[in-house]
């Protein structure tokens, strides 16, 4: 069994297993997202919307979406119905980051309007553990900055990426709103369930 195959695998079981840590606010659980949001220095990350398959193709290029694995109709309205949530709410992002991959910056675009790609959000899938491990300390570093500041960022990345920094595992589209703790470890605040696919 590969080594990433091994990991999807752990991941599935973890969320499986693993206890969901409760929202803040009491009913809707998306009202206990709003509100972290409107507190502040955190980050809502999200995995990219639903992508038919489960890895790219062979032969894949960043720089060509036609050799990636992409999102089909029902993750482009996915995201979509991301957007109009935020709009609803009213909530805005400071900054909306993505993975250069495609099915990532159409996320990011198709809910946000905008999505600035940032390389430590790209998937780690066959990636050396030390460019793993300095992946990781470049996203616990930017959550760390953004402890203590108004507003919030979105990053918009892949499940490997989000189960390797926080140990939980996501769904297509979830969004799981993170910050950096006082010791340093990235605290899972509050999840944003996925708009329904179809």
């Amino acid at each position: 069994m590969s080594v990433d195959r091994r990991r999807w695998l752990q991941a599935a079981a973890l969320a499986c297993c693993s206890p969901i840590l409760p929202v803040r606010a009491a009913g809707n659980p998306a009202d206990g997202v709003a509100a972290s949001l409107r507190q502040g220095g955190v980050v809502i990350a999200f995995r990219h919307a639903d992508a038919p398959g489960t890895f790219d193709p062979p032969g894949m290029r960043l720089d060509d979406c036609r050799t990636q694995r992409n999102l089909g109709e029902a993750g482009r309205a996915q995201a979509q119905r991301l957007g109009r949530w935020f709009a609803e709410q009213r909530l805005v992002p400071e900054q909306v980051l993505s993975s250069p991959w495609c099915r990532c910056r159409d996320t990011a675009t198709l809910a946000f309007g905008r999505g600035e790609v940032w390389a430590p959000l790209g998937s780690p899938h066959g990636s050396d553990p030390a460019a793993r491990a300095a992946q990781g300390a470049a996203l616990r570093q930017a959550l760390a900055a953004r402890r203590g500041r108004s507003g919030f960022d979105v990053w918009v990345t892949h499940m490997f990426v989000l189960a390797d920094l926080t140990g939980e595992n996501s769904d297509s589209a979830q969004g799981l709103v993170l910050r950096s703790g006082t010791d340093g470890r990235v605290e899972v605040l509050a999840r944003l369930a996925p708009p329904p696919v179809g």
